[in-house]
């Protein structure tokens, strides 16, 4: 799998689409800048969706615990396997990373 850029004016629809193909997730969200270091926001919790609003310029990644706002995202990378979307660079315009990172939900074993 290899990262591939999306170009800015895919952004809406395909984030559009994303969320409602994506079922069962949890993501894990890390940020990476030269004048904060490593900083992880969230570990592992449900994943509900992510949208791009054009309008204000803000890409949103929700969980059922935060929203994580990206303001002005200048770069998007995607990692899509045959299963779907595995993770997301995105490249905000304080040169910060977000990694963004999906896996599928730990499936409780039945009860007997």
């Amino acid at each position: 799998m290899a990262l591939e850029k999306l170009d800015s004016t895919q952004w809406k629809a395909f984030f559009d689409r994303v969320s409602k193909e994506l079922s069962a997730k949890q993501v894990e969200i890390e940020v990476e800048g030269m004048d904060i270091g490593d900083e992880v926001e969230a570990e592992w919790i449900p994943f509900t969706g992510i949208s791009y609003d054009p309008k204000d310029d803000v890409l949103s990644v929700f969980s059922e615990e935060l929203e994580h706002m990206i303001r002005k995202p200048k770069e998007v990378w995607v990692d899509i396997g045959v299963d779907g979307l595995h993770s997301m660079e995105v490249v905000d315009a304080d040169d910060h990373k977000q990694i963004i990172v999906l896996r599928d939900d730990l499936a409780l074993p039945a009860a007997g």
